[in-house]
C-alpha cells in the first residue's frame, strides 16, 4: 500500500547534444536514420485498446526530402474505427482514473527517460525522415521538448495536488483533482514531435482518457511515440491512436455524449470550425467540453536604431528560416529602422548565400525539405505573388523546386507596403517580408506591428536602450503571448517560456506550464465534519 506523500524529481531541462562531428550520437543516428530509410515494409497500425489495427487502405508515408522514396505505410480508418477508440477509451477509464496520480506520473517520467537513453535516435531519426527535420531541429523537438514535457508535467501534477483548502476546527476540507467525465480528443500537427505527444500525454497525465488523431503526414514519428508509451508502461485504451479524414473523426467525436475536451494544435480556420462544432452540439453532452487550442501566428521581429545589426541579422535568419519556417513562432514579418537597414541588408544577404539546403542526412544542411505538395504549391503562391507585385523587392530566394523533394529557397522581400499580403497573412513557409521605416517613425511603426496581424502569438524587439525596450514591452502588450527582448521570436522552453498566443492564435493556455495542466482537471470539493450538530436551532433563535 502506498504510503506518505511524493516528490517527483526535480525537472532540469535535457541537455542539448550537440552531434558534432566525431561525437558518437552523431555516429548513433545517422546509421539509425539509414536503417529507418531502408526499412520500406514498416507498417503502422492504429492503436485502438490493446489491438494493432490494420485496414485495406494503405497510406505511403515519404520523407519531404525524397517524395519518391516510400518508407512505409500506416493504414487509414473510418467512423467505425473512431467509435471503436471512444469506446476503448471509455473502458480504459475507470482503471486509469482511479490509479494514484503518481502511479500515473511514473510512467511518463519512464518514458521521458526511454527518449533520453534507447529510443532517442529512433524519435530523432524518425523526424528527420517524417518531418525533414534537420538533427538540431529534430534534437530540440523530438528529444529535448518532449522530454522536458513529459517530466515537467510530472512535477506540476505533483504541485496541483498540494493546492489543498483550510478547514476550520472540527472540519477538514479537501480538493480531489479528477480527470474529466469522458475522453479527451487530441488533433496534434506535422511540425513538432514534441506538441503531437503531449497533447494527448497531458491530458492522459490528469487522468484523462485520450483518442489521438495526428496529423497525416507525421504518422511516421507518431507511431515511435506510441512504441515509447507502451513501454513505459501505459495501460491499453488509455490514449489510442487513429488515422482518418478529420471530418469523419470530427462527425462522431463531436456528437459523442462522452466529449470532454479538444487539445488541439493547427491553423485557426480549422479551430474556428470545430469550436462551432462543438457549440452547434453544445446540448448533446454530459459536460462542457474544455477546448484548449494554440493556432496560428504571423510573427513579428520590431528592430529599434540603438539595436546590434549582427543581433538581428542572427535573429532573423534563425528565427524565419530553421525548419524552413514551419513554426507557429516562426519570424514571419519584420520592420527595420532606415539607418540600420542598409547594413543589415548587406549581411542578410551575405549569410543566406552561404546557407546550405538539402537532405537532413547531410548535417551540413541548415535549409531542408517543406512537409509536402500541398505546402509546397502554397508557398510557391506566395513566391509568384512576391516576384511580380512592383510593391516588393525579393532580394535573397524566391526560387522553388519538387522534382525531387518539397525544397524552398529561404526567401526575404523588401515591401513598400506594411500591409501587403506576405505582411498579413500566414504563409508557414521559408519566407521573410520586411518594411522599412523611418527612424522618426519609431511610434506609428508600434501601431502597425499591433494591428497589421490577427494573430498574437510571438514577437521579438532588438534594442540596446532600456527605455525603448519598456515602452515596446508596454505598448504590444496584447500582440504576443510570447514575446522576445533581443532573442528570435522561437525557441520557448519548457518551464521557462510556457508558450501560448491570443487573438487569432488560440485559448493563450501555455502548453509547458502548470497553467494547461489545470484545463485537463476536475476539481471535487470534499468538507468532513467530524462532530456533526445534533439540533437544528442556532444560537440567534433562543
Amino acid at each position: 500500500m502506498s504510503k506518505g506523500n511524493f516528490n517527483i524529481p526535480y525537472p532540469i531541462n535535457e541537455p542539448i547534444l550537440s552531434y558534432a562531428p566525431g561525437s558518437s550520437e552523431r555516429d548513433e543516428v545517422a546509421h539509425m536514420y539509414r536503417e529507418m530509410f531502408s526499412q520500406k515494409a514498416i507498417d503502422v497500425p492504429m492503436y485502438i485498446g490493446g489491438e494493432e489495427v490494420r485496414t485495406g487502405d494503405k497510406r505511403p508515408m515519404s520523407p519531404p526530402h525524397d517524395h519518391q522514396h516510400i518508407l512505409g505505410h500506416f493504414n487509414y480508418g473510418e467512423a467505425q474505427h473512431v467509435n471503436a477508440a471512444i469506446e476503448a477509451a471509455l473502458a480504459a477509464r475507470p482503471a486509469w482514473a482511479g490509479l494514484p496520480w503518481n502511479e500515473r506520473a511514473a510512467v511518463f517520467l519512464k518514458a521521458a527517460d526511454l527518449l533520453a537513453g534507447p529510443y532517442r535516435a529512433k524519435i530523432n531519426a524518425a523526424t528527420m525522415l517524417a518531418q525533414s527535420k534537420n538533427i538540431f531541429q529534430a534534437e530540440i523537438d523530438a528529444a529535448c521538448e518532449l522530454i522536458d514535457f513529459l517530466r515537467f508535467n510530472a512535477h506540476f501534477l505533483q504541485e496541483i495536488q498540494s493546492v489543498q483548502p483550510d478547514s476550520q476546527d472540527g472540519i477538514w476540507n479537501r480538493l480531489e483533482y479528477r480527470g474529466l467525465e469522458g475522453f479527451v480528443f487530441a488533433i496534434t500537427p506535422f511540425n513538432f514531435t514534441a506538441i503531437a505527444a503531449n497533447l494527448c500525454a497531458a491530458p492522459a497525465l490528469m487522468g484523462n482518457v485520450v483518442v489521438w488523431k495526428p496529423a497525416d503526414s507525421q504518422v511516421y514519428s507518431a507511431q515511435v511515440i506510441m512504441e515509447v508509451f507502451k513501454e513505459a508502461g501505459l495501460p491499453d485504451g488509455v490514449i489510442n491512436m487513429i488515422t482518418c479524414d478529420g471530418p469523419v473523426a470530427g462527425d462522431v467525436v463531436f456528437k459523442h455524449p462522452d466529449f470532454a475536451g479538444l487539445h488541439f494544435t493547427g491553423s485557426t480556420g480549422v479551430f474556428r470550425h470545430l469550436w462551432q462544432e462543438i457549440g452547434a452540439n453544445i446540448g448533446n453532452f454530459k459536460s462542457y467540453p474544455r477546448i484548449v487550442g494554440e493556432t496560428g501566428g504571423k510573427d513579428f521581429v520590431l528592430a529599434h536604431s540603438s539595436s546590434n545589426v549582427d543581433e538581428v541579422v542572427t535573429g532573423l535568419i534563425r528565427g524565419a528560416f530553421e525548419f524552413q519556417g514551419q513554426k507557429c513562432s516562426a519570424a514571419s514579418r519584420a520592420y527595420m529602422p532606415s539607418s540600420l537597414w542598409p547594413e543589415i541588408k548587406s549581411k542578410l544577404i551575405e549569410h543566406l548565400n552561404g546557407i546550405k539546403m538539402g537532405s537532413p542526412e547531410d548535417f551540413g544542411n541548415f535549409v531542408t525539405a517543406v512537409i509536402d505538395e500541398r505546402s509546397f504549391d502554397k508557398i510557391r503562391g506566395y513566391l509568384s505573388f512576391l516576384n511580380e507585385s512592383n510593391e516588393v523587392e525579393v532580394i535573397a530566394g524566391g526560387a522553388a523546386d519538387k522534382s525531387k523533394g518539397y525544397f524552398v529557397e529561404p526567401t526575404i522581400a523588401v515591401t513598400s507596403n506594411p500591409l501587403s499580403r506576405t505582411m498579413v497573412e500566414e504563409i508557414f513557409g521559408p519566407v521573410l517580408t520586411i518594411y522599412v521605416y523611418q527612424d522618426e517613425d519609431f511610434e506609428e511603426t508600434m501601431d502597425l506591428v499591433d494591428s497589421t496581424s490577427e494573430y498574437a502569438l510571438t514577437g521579438a524587439v532588438f534594442a540596446k536602450d532600456r527605455l525603448v525596450i519598456d515602452r515596446v514591452t508596454k505598448r504590444l502588450e496584447h500582440a504576443a503571448g510570447n514575446f522576445y527582448v533581443n532573442d528570435k521570436p522561437t525557441g520557448a522552453a519548457v518551464g521557462q517560456q510556457p508558450f501560448g498566443g491570443a487573438r487569432g492564435s488560440g485559448t493563450n493556455d501555455k502548453a509547458g506550464s502548470i497553467l494547461n495542466l489545470w484545463r485537463w482537471t476536475s476539481a471535487r470539493t470534499i468538507k468532513e465534519t467530524f462532530a456533526p450538530p445534533t439540533d437544528y436551532r442556532y444560537p440567534f433563535m433562543g
